[in-house]
């Protein structure tokens, strides 16, 4: 499972609307207790849920005997799908997560210190 931002302010722009961004991006989806599920390509299933405004958490199973074709469609597919729900390219999602690394260890590293 990961936990991905959502861009200052973008929420605005998905509330309500992510399983319809779903469909869009990966065609069926079905609701699955909290989280919206689909499938697609080499995605076994995708499930994706809110966490509050700041964040979605997502769980993805890939099928790693996928064709080059097929996986290459997914990987398309899934980053347009997450720049939609985030607002943010995969270079700007990369950045933050490793600003948010960067605070983490930091924070380790003074609690060591103490």
């Amino acid at each position: 499972m990961r936990e991905y931002d959502i861009k200052r302010g973008h929420f605005k722009n998905i509330d309500g609307k992510l399983e319809e961004i779903m469909k869009e991006c990966f065609g069926s989806v079905k609701k699955n207790g909290e989280f919206l599920e689909s499938s697609y390509g080499a995605l076994v299933y995708i499930r994706i849920k809110p966490k509050g405004k700041t964040a979605l958490i997502v769980d993805s199973e890939t099928d790693k005997t996928a064709d080059l074709e097929t996986a290459s469609k997914t990987i398309r597919a899934y980053n347009d799908f997450l720049f939609k729900v985030t607002g943010m390219t995969g270079k700007q999602r990369g950045k933050r997560e490793q600003e948010k690394l960067k605070k983490e260890a930091k924070k380790a590293a003074e609690a060591e210190g103490k």
